[in-house]
């Protein structure tokens, strides 16, 4: 058992109104040191040992979890997931 963490973030340069958002209502509660906030996805999966587990996420990533026209992903794996 693999267990595989998955960062999603948008591309720089893409509009981020969530993290706005966020950045916005930060510095209405006092933190106005909040100059920029980004707002991705963060997501845990455990794979079966079967295979190449890097292309499966790969695939993964590339057909369902991110948009990869404003989509960046990046991951790690860990080995010996035990439950």
């Amino acid at each position: 058992m693999k267990k595989v963490k998955i960062y999603i973030t948008l591309k720089p340069g893409v509009l981020d109104p969530q993290g706005k958002a966020v950045q916005e209502s930060l510095n209405t509660l006092g933190f106005a040191e909040v100059q920029q906030a980004r707002v991705g996805k963060y997501m845990e999966l455990e794979l079966a040992d079967n295979g190449d587990v890097e292309k499966q996420v790969e695939d993964m990533c590339a057909k369902l979890l991110a948009n990869p026209v404003i989509e960046d992903y990046s991951y790690t794996i860990e080995e010996g997931v035990t439950q």
